[in-house]
């Protein structure tokens, strides 16, 4: 009989050797899918594959220390990682690969980005959060090399922040802050400035962060003598390296990428620093394969040696896994082939069903148009020429959804002069699919859970006090920080100073320097702790000191957070604010008129441009309330005018997608935003002394932009239009024109052309002189209206010169 120690000595080895061979088993499966999935795209099932092989065993001892409430910001090759933690099955994978639009089958994006980039489902239907704390999580990824780095920050600050901020509501988000943020990254995207970035922010702000740097020696075909420094990152960032004496900086590991007991014992070290002392981790995996390459695009015998490729074979991870379970007894030879060729059966099994999913509807669809089809060749006078569509829809073994909608579409050019139910039922048929399709492929764009125009105005005493814009801003936050909790901001001299425009002084004594926090100067990881913080349910406000900065944080702004809710269909949301200054700056590098560009970088972001700080606030106000990120961009010349104090601050709300009438007129519409506008009131006083009516139009909200379509409106009674801008040419206002033409039909109104009057193409030159001859002035503004209306009245308005 067995003493009670040797019992549970037993035990113990039992369940070491069930969860070894459970390993085995998910790195396996992973392999044979990445073999099988090359393989689906090289017949054309698929259109692009870049798989997780040669990476499985670092994956799975990272699963092992990955805990409920944690959270993932990887990359393309973490299919191991997600297939070990229960959230990617084999009929996921190959979803993934073919792109099925139907979310049950393809959890990740539902078919909306190629296969490799995970996700977990952190949003209910109805847009409320999920309890995090009950599940393992995964940010939404991209493919921009290093464009994890940023939000993996964001991630692991806030278990900074729920440990050290009380009164949050943390039920569904964290256990005081015990959660770890894991990143993964190739060895060659370690040369990308997102990672240094990240890597140094992460050490200045001590967050529990593990990082994992899966080196293969490669990044496509370039080996890493020509990638980093020493061939070596864990070499490059000892510096980095914390003591005994200074615990501020990095704990980093360096361990063998096919060693399994020093992997698990590994991630079990770095999880229980990072988790207790909230001390960023580097994992430096070294000694890892590529077996099929970079991707589908290529071979990797075309760069590497014959020694390298023998290596590779030799220290494939899977087979040195397998090697030491048949070493320390865990399982025999022949059960290990057994167990492969199970595994081999499954994967093909897996696939099969994966692509009859996938197929499936799209057939069904082909039957209920060739039935279509069919009944009206037999009723029409088309039958000839509907012949070949029907019999190539016949042929087609295995359509795509293109192929079966584009034949429908073509049919119609045959039966324009056919007037049959039939031929209404194919054009409903087609509108069904159409919207069927918007919903698989264009859906989700905006996070909306409230209606975003909702307008509180703001409510004066009788003897409201005239104050420095800068004052209502300032205190609209302070009522914000002190009602809601979950807020924080933080930015370039955000903190102890206030911000340049000390629109938060004040403000980090009051609430704390968690709150109101100083960065460094580091615009993407500033956009990125927003990102990650809002994805673990905070409401962050990142503020980009300038307008001119944003752009050192547009690849992380257009990749990640303008489509999130995009890629995700809804499962994941990111209500980030960013908190910018533009409009009229002087000089090349402070012009604020990157406007053009950004609209057309980062759709599924608010983009808002209040022309005083009382607007501004009530966005902010509104935006607290929504669930969609926005970029406020507030006048920088306007924090020293007078603007009067409300007494709602906090409550009173500037509606978005809603324009303002400033001044109503009968001449020509003007339409403008931000600081441009004051020069146009000015204006509109001197040509009514001319006898020329303006009416003056704030658009207040570039995305969305006039949803109600006001403007359209306007110019059904002045029948003119100049859209007066401080952009290039052809940027922001071309936007809009575009918007009032064609999406509100205003062109039918008009009775001279439709105009626009911007910046020039250069930078702004510098000085007052400089803005004068770069932007619209007062005589721009001026001469361009007057000269529209001598073209329209000659003999009342003379030229000018």
């Amino acid at each position: 009989m067995q003493s009670e120690t040797e019992t549970k000595e037993s035990i113990s080895y039992e369940d070491f050797k069930t969860q070894v061979l459970e390993d085995y088993k998910v790195a396996v499966t992973s392999r044979e899918c990445s073999l099988l999935g090359r393989r689906e795209v090289l017949t054309g099932k698929a259109k692009f594959g870049i798989f997780g092989d040669g990476k499985e065993l670092p994956q799975l001892a990272m699963a092992k220390s990955f805990k409920n409430g944690d959270f993932r910001s990887g990359y393309y090759r973490d299919q191991t990682f997600m297939m070990a933690i229960g959230a990617l099955s084999i009929e996921n994978f190959f979803a993934g690969l073919y792109a099925d639009t139907d979310i049950a089958n393809e959890p990740m994006s539902a078919g909306r980005q190629m296969g490799g980039h995970f996700i977990s489902h952190n949003i209910n239907e109805d847009g409320s959060w999920k309890n995090l704390m009950q599940q393992k999580n995964s940010s939404a990824d991209i493919s921009p090399t290093a464009g994890q780095m940023p939000r993996l920050l964001g991630l692991a600050q806030a278990s900074k922040i729920y440990r050290n901020v009380d009164g949050l509501d943390a039920e569904k988000f964290s256990d005081n802050g015990n959660e770890i943020a894991w990143g993964t990254i190739g060895n060659a995207s370690t040369s990308e400035g997102h990672f240094w970035e990240t890597v140094n922010a992460a050490g200045v702000l001590q967050v529990p962060m593990v990082l994992s740097v899966w080196d293969d020696e490669y990044g496509i075909s370039v080996h890493a003598k020509h990638q980093t420094t020493k061939e070596s990152i864990s070499e490059v960032l000892k510096g980095f390296q914390r003591d005994e004496d200074q615990n501020n900086g990095y704990e980093i590991i360096v361990v063998n990428g096919w060693d399994y007991v020093a992997l698990v014992e590994a991630y079990d070290k770095a999880q229980q620093i990072a988790r207790t002392e909230h001390c960023p981790v580097l994992i430096h995996v070294v000694e890892l394969t590529q077996p099929q390459g970079h991707s589908t695009s290529g071979s990797h015998e075309r760069y590497k040696s014959d020694k390298r490729l023998a290596w590779e074979k030799e220290y494939d991870c899977n087979v040195k896994f397998r090697e030491w379970i048949i070493e320390n007894g865990f399982s025999t030879p022949e059960d290990m082939d057994q167990l492969d060729k199970d595994i081999k059966r499954e994967v093909r099994e897996g696939k099969k069903r994966a692509w009859n999913a996938y197929l499936n509807p799209n057939k069904d669809k082909q039957k209920e148009l060739l039935q279509i089809l069919s009944n009206i060749a037999k009723n029409s006078d088309a039958a000839e020429s509907l012949k070949p569509l029907i019999k190539k829809l016949k042929s087609t073994k295995e359509p795509l959804k293109k192929d079966v909608l584009s034949l429908a579409r073509k049919t119609l050019r045959y039966i324009t002069n056919y007037s049959g139910e039939d031929k209404t039922e194919l054009i409903n048929w087609i509108n069904n699919f159409n919207d069927q399709s918007f919903d698989e492929y264009s859906s989700h764009l905006y996070s909306t859970n409230k209606a975003i125009d909702t307008e509180v105005l703001p409510v004066y005493a009788d003897e409201a006090k005239m104050v420095d814009a800068r004052i209502v801003i300032r205190d609209n936050f302070d009522k914000i920080f002190e009602t809601r909790p979950e807020t924080m901001i933080f930015g370039e001299d955000a903190g102890e100073i206030g911000d340049v425009n000390q629109g938060l002084e004040g403000l980090q004594k009051k609430y704390g320097s968690y709150r109101v926090a100083d960065t460094g100067i580091r615009e993407a990881t500033i956009l990125g702790q927003g990102i990650g913080l809002s994805l673990r349910g905070l409401r962050p406000i990142a503020e980009i000191q300038y307008l001119d900065y944003v752009m050192y944080a547009l690849q992380t702004m257009s990749d990640d957070l303008s489509t999130l809710h995009y890629r995700t269909k809804g499962r994941q949301k990111n209500p980030l604010i960013v908190r910018t200054r533009g409009h009229r700056l002087e000089g090349i590098w402070h012009s604020g008129s990157q406007l053009g560009g950004i609209l057309n970088l980062i759709r599924g972001v608010f983009v808002l441009v209040p022309r005083n700080m009382t607007k501004a606030a009530g966005f902010y106000n509104n935006l607290l309330d929504l669930d969609n990120p926005a970029l406020i961009v507030e006048c920088l010349n306007g924090y020293r005018l007078k603007e009067r104090l409300p007494e709602n601050l906090g409550e009173f709300k500037t509606p978005i997608g809603k324009v303002e009438t400033l001044r109503e007129g009968k001449d020509i519409t003007l339409v403008s935003y931000g600081s441009t506008l004051r020069i146009i009131e000015q204006t509109a006083d001197e040509l009514a002394d001319v006898g020329i009516d303006v009416e003056i139009i704030d658009v207040q909200s570039l995305l969305p932009f006039d949803t109600s379509h006001d403007i359209v409106e306007s110019l059904k009674k002045t029948n003119r239009l100049l859209v007066i801008d401080e952009d290039v040419p052809g940027g922001a206002s071309s936007y809009i024109l575009q918007k009032i033409l064609e999406e509100q039909d205003a062109w039918r109104y008009l009775d001279s052309k439709p105009q626009t009057l911007t910046a020039k193409e250069h930078r702004p030159a510098y000085g007052s002189d400089g803005d004068y001859f770069s932007k619209p002035s007062h005589e721009d503004v001026f001469e361009k209206i007057y000269a529209i209306m001598h073209e329209t009245n000659p003999e009342k308005y003379p030229k000018l010169m």
